[in-house]
């Protein structure tokens, strides 16, 4: 378990660096700064990510956590790529355009395409799979919400701020991004929303299992297949308990998005 566990860690830390190296060649002709902020920052993750895989208890999915984070990363840098410097680029029209797809894009037709990427190239369900799928629903909806929210950032903060002498990079991380952190905190809060309950994509790729596990190679149970299974069943017991699975996910998405108003109007 610890051998896969650094196995997954140093994958992970691999595809994050790569997607930190492509942002910053994005932008390497805008300012080398933000290629000196990408390495450091990918130095201050790692030791993150070592210590989330050693330290997490082991009935949380460890690997799990640490692919949220990168997810809400990958979105966030992408959502500032967008909105503060591929205004005009063919770059960053043809960003909008994949995202849009991806945003327009039914989630079992996701699950589908990971299907054939990852689960039959493997010959297994894993829950890596499933959270590639479950991935893929949440970065387009954090990059449209951080792009919109820092669209609406009046230009006068960023004309002040380079008066000053401040450099766009941080512009960016010290003005822009600070002044929009409640809008993009919901978005993501909202985007967890959404694939609360996603059923199809996790069909194809976790497919479900009736024993805990927080091996991501193999089957992993989540609760809307388990809903799904349980109210198939012709055992009322089990159909009870799949309404039972309906009212916590529905109260978790209603928790979730009370919490998303309320820091928003607090914040905003």
């Amino acid at each position: 378990m610890i051998g896969f566990n650094v196995q997954v860690a140093r994958m992970t830390w691999t595809v994050f660096a790569i997607a930190l190296l492509i942002y910053a060649l994005y932008l390497i002709r805008q300012t080398v700064f933000i290629f000196i902020l990408a390495i450091l920052l990918a130095y201050m993750v790692y030791p993150l990510v070592i210590r989330i895989e050693r330290y997490t208890p082991r009935r949380v999915p460890r690997t799990a956590t640490v692919t949220i984070v990168f997810v809400l990363l990958i979105g966030i840098l992408a959502g500032i790529y967008l909105a503060e410097y591929g205004q005009k680029g063919w770059l960053g029209s043809a960003t909008r355009f994949i995202n849009d797809i991806l945003l327009s894009a039914p989630s079992i037709v996701i699950g589908l395409f990971i299907y054939a990427v990852v689960v039959a190239r493997t010959g297994t369900f894993s829950g890596f799979a499933g959270v590639l799928a479950l991935a893929l629903i949440v970065i387009p909806v954090v990059i449209r919400t951080t792009e919109n929210i820092l669209s609406l950032i009046p230009n006068a903060l960023r004309e002040a701020a380079y008066a000053l002498g401040t450099p766009k990079w941080r512009v960016v991380m010290t003005v822009t991004l600070k002044a929009a952190r409640a809008g993009v905190i919901t978005g993501i809060l909202l985007a967890f929303a959404r694939i609360a309950g996603e059923t199809a994509p996790l069909l194809f790729t976790a497919l479900s299992n009736q024993f805990w596990t927080s091996d991501l190679t193999k089957p992993m149970a989540s609760l809307p297949v388990t809903i799904f299974k349980f109210a198939m069943s012709p055992y009322e017991n089990w159909q009870k308990l799949a309404w039972a699975g309906v009212f916590l996910i529905t109260l978790g998405v209603l928790l979730l998005n009370i919490l998303a108003r309320i820091f928003f109007r607090n914040r905003a």
